[in-house]
């Protein structure tokens, strides 16, 4: 019987520095069967295991059409992930998943589809961007709108140009700009590229990660511009321990964030009795 608790070995096959605190690793399963037999949606996430350190909960990054080699985009502020800084290709560790509820790519069919993201929440969202960019004559307009504190906090900036070219909208943005970085784009915080994008609430999806402050300006700003509290689709981060809804650590009402989550429709946290993004729309 499958064991759910056994992370299987993984080994590192390729890294790369995004930003000086951030890494995305490239895994591959050591064992053939379960390499193969490894898939993933947009929006899930593994429990990463460094044996004598600890576990810890992170978003897949990568394209979820190219499973047998899978990412995941680091950042360094915690016991398990400052390990990780240690590490080197052809290094080993537990890896156990795809756990979660990700982003519903059905659902973004035919739709316009509105990205707004902060910081290291454009990692989870990379894999469906990746799907939009894939697939992109079934899709009406997508915009993805990114902030981050300054220009060398940004993720993914040598892709950026690919995603343009296959037809998505990227509006940048940053907090501040220090004197000794360069930044030809806008300065402010993300609800500030409102403003400036063309996405109106008419068959148009929003995905949306980051920061939980940033995800309430998100929302609350988006429903006063009359999008619907069921066309926003928000992912969470909580204290995930198990991943299978055992633990009860990420717990919100009735809902466990590792299981029914990260990812969940704005409307479905409104029937919950615990205010998530400060209850806005309540």
């Amino acid at each position: 019987m499958h064991n759910p608790f056994k992370p299987q070995q993984a080994k590192i096959v390729d890294m790369k520095r995004e930003t000086a605190d951030t890494t995305t690793y490239t895994f591959e399963f050591l064992d053939e069967e379960v390499k193969e037999n490894f898939c993933f949606t947009p929006g899930q996430f593994n429990m990463l295991t460094i044996f004598g350190i600890g576990e810890a909960p992170i978003s897949i990054s990568s394209d979820p059409a190219k499973s047998k080699y899978f990412q995941h985009t680091i950042r360094h502020v915690g016991n398990v992930t400052n390990a990780m800084v240690k590490l080197k290709v052809g290094d080993k560790l537990g890896i156990r998943g795809a756990y979660g509820t990700g982003w519903n790519i059905n659902l973004l069919k035919n739709k316009n589809v509105l990205i707004v993201a902060g910081g290291i929440g454009l990692a989870p969202l990379r894999p469906v961007i990746l799907q939009l960019a894939g697939q992109r004559g079934e899709f009406d307009r997508v915009e993805i709108l990114y902030g981050a504190r300054t220009p060398g906090e940004m993720l993914f900036t040598d892709e950026y140009q690919t995603w343009r070219s296959k037809g998505l909208d990227v509006l940048p943005t940053v907090d501040n700009v220090p004197d000794t970085e360069e930044w030809k784009h806008s300065v402010g915080v993300v609800t500030g590229l409102f403003d400036e994008m063309q996405s109106m609430p008419e068959n148009t999806v929003v995905l949306t990660c980051g920061p939980e402050v940033m995800m309430q300006f998100v929302v609350k700003d988006l429903l006063e511009r009359h999008f619907q509290p069921h066309q926003i689709y928000v992912s969470l981060e909580r204290r995930m321990n198990c991943g299978v809804k055992k633990c009860g650590k990420c717990q919100i009402g009735p809902k466990f964030v590792c299981k029914d989550g990260p990812v969940f429709a704005y409307a479905e946290l409104l029937t919950l009795p615990e205010s998530v993004l400060g209850g806005v729309g309540k």
